[in-house]
């Protein structure tokens, strides 16, 4: 028996590496930005994808010939959108190269919204909806909350000072709806990101702007209802959906997850390179800038919430700059800001790594807004998508004051000072008028430097910066039109234009930044220039004293350079 199972298993070893290829990916837990840098992130986050590995893949699965389908499971949780138009654009060259692509739903929204998604399931050939699903096409929202009149009832009062009208995250606080300039911001942010969604589904499937604009407005859809206007091509359960695609890909065709292919051909290309020669190869440096900004080092574990750190950051963007196997740095930024001091750490280096010949390429994902833009504005090229969320060049500070509130419940509090200003931060009083004129300074200085940095990195006037920043977001699109970013696109054409930069050919590979190895995360580093000082922490914060305070008023933790809220379009 046993001389009988091993010609078996090597027959069916032998059909696996030659059959034709069904490729699958499951997005329902959605996609994540970067590889974790901690073994517990790994874990817990060990069934979500990694964007790059995806693309990746799609790009391997296009060129390869055993390739015949790719199916796609979409719906779950959300991606944002400057990650769909990426995942849209590798689809796209799946489908051009011939193959299959499928898009199949349990529900987009299950009644609730899912233009997003369904936005993803436009780039295939085929979408497929299970017949008990619904189509969340409803169009974009954004919403609100405002507590002024409840905090009026309390006695809390909070001073706040912004740069400019349009820099609005402490409205929550102290209107009671959007001031004008918020409105304006916000309707033209939506509707830039109704128009991407609406062409690009009016291309697709097919039908008039004017037709989309219809159906958004009379959405969402039962699964009929659906196939009855075009927005999908069948109704089927999983099981349905997996067998029209064998039967398009034929006979014993193997099916396979995307990211166990694409593991696998990249194991095969390492393993084809001459002994040697790899560690020499001139590469693009790939720093991922994730998540908000503040000082000291990096946290990537569950614990510390995913926050980048200025030195972190700063670290790897020196290794590289000093690596001579290095020739250009690619710097992903997806950040809403942050601490405008760590900001600045990150741009100095930025600066830096320019000086000594490396071409610096900044590609933005789904938001690289103030102290995320801050970080970019330096760079030689900057490449953004057109759903990215970027600009809000500006910065507040405030304080919560809440004597009265709490002496209408019986608390006082009392306190020995010495320094005229020593009290100054307490939220038991307003700021004094000379307390508010240092406040007020403070932010002029930062806003005069920021805008005064995005002048030289644009080379644009004060006051053509001006009139684009004063705290106002933007998407990529509207961006780009207006000079905030040089091109749309996504990590691979930010890679493309980082290799042509540096004179590199097509084929140069990307190398990430830093080599943290876990025990940097527990032995200290030989000095500020060594690899391991790039290693990610667990603890640290970014406004100093103040960041409670901060999170008290509502306003972001991180820093001054902070967009607040979340940007995830659904």
């Amino acid at each position: 028996m046993p001389d009988q199972m091993i010609p078996a298993r090597l027959a069916k070893l032998r059909q696996q590496r030659t059959a034709p290829l069904i490729l699958e990916l499951d997005l329902i837990d959605g996609i994540a930005e970067s590889r974790p840098a901690d073994p517990v992130s790994a874990v817990l986050t060990r069934r979500r994808p990694v964007l790059a590995d995806v693309l990746d893949g799609l790009r391997r699965a296009a060129e390869d010939d055993r390739v015949r389908a790719l199916v796609v499971r979409v719906g779950g949780k959300p991606i944002g959108l400057a990650a769909v138009q990426e995942l849209r654009r590798a689809v796209r060259a799946v489908s051009d190269a011939g193959k299959l692509t499928v898009a199949w739903a349990e529900t987009f929204g299950e009644f609730s919204a899912g233009n997003v998604a369904y936005y993803l399931a436009t780039a295939f050939d085929t979408i497929s909806l299970q017949p008990s699903g619904d189509l969340g096409l409803t169009g974009i929202a954004v919403e609100r909350v405002y507590l002024r009149d409840a905090l009026d009832k309390l006695g809390a009062q909070f001073q706040v000072a912004q740069r400019y009208e349009y820099k609005s995250a402490a409205e929550q606080v102290t209107e009671t709806g959007f001031s004008e300039p918020a409105r304006e911001e916000t309707e033209r942010l939506t509707a830039s990101v109704t128009e991407q969604l609406a062409g690009a589904i009016a291309e697709r499937r097919k039908l008039s702007r004017e037709r989309v604009r219809e159906l958004i407005d009379s959405g969402p859809y039962l699964a009929a209802a659906a196939l009855e206007s075009g927005l999908v091509d069948t109704l089927g359960y999983r099981d349905e959906v997996y067998a029209s695609v064998r039967r398009h890909a034929g006979e014993g065709a193997t099916l396979l997850y995307l990211t166990r292919y694409q593991r696998a051909r990249a194991l095969t290309e390492r393993v084809r390179q001459v002994p040697g020669r790899g560690s020499g190869e001139s590469a693009v440096g790939l720093i991922y800038a994730t998540g908000p900004i503040r000082r000291g080092r990096s946290g990537r574990g569950p614990l510390a919430g995913g926050a980048m750190g200025s030195d972190t950051i700063a670290a790897a963007i020196r290794t590289a700059a000093a690596d001579d196997s290095i020739a250009a740095i690619l710097l992903r930024v997806n950040s809403p800001g942050g601490s405008y001091v760590a900001s600045d750490t990150i741009w100095r280096e930025v600066i830096r790594a320019r000086a000594a010949g490396k071409p610096v390429v900044a590609s933005m994902g789904d938001v690289a807004a103030s102290g995320g833009y801050y970080i970019a504005m330096a760079a030689d090229v900057i490449v953004a998508e057109p759903g990215t969320i970027t600009g809000s060049i500006g910065v507040l500070s405030g304080k919560a004051v809440l004597g009265e509130a709490l002496s209408r419940f019986g608390i006082t509090t009392d306190k020995v000072t010495q320094g005229n200003h020593s009290a100054m931060f307490s939220q038991m009083r307003p700021f004094a008028p000379d307390e508010w004129t240092l406040v007020n300074d403070w932010l002029d200085h930062i806003y005069a430097d920021f805008t005064g940095k995005v002048a030289e990195g644009r080379g644009m006037s004060r006051e053509q910066v001006h009139e684009l920043a004063r705290g106002r977001v933007w998407t990529g699109a509207d961006a780009l039109a207006n000079g905030l970013v040089d091109e749309l696109g996504g990590l691979g054409h930010a890679a493309a234009v980082a290799r042509r930069r540096a004179g590199l050919p097509d084929t140069a590979p990307l190398r990430a930044y830093p080599h943290a190895r876990p025990i940097d995360r527990i032995r200290p580093s030989a000095s500020s220039d060594a690899p391991g000082a790039a290693a990610a922490s667990l603890l640290a914060e970014s406004w100093g004293p103040a960041w409670k305070l901060a999170a008290r008023v509502g306003l972001p933790a991180y820093g001054p350079l902070a967009l607040p809220g979340s940007w995830t379009f659904e």
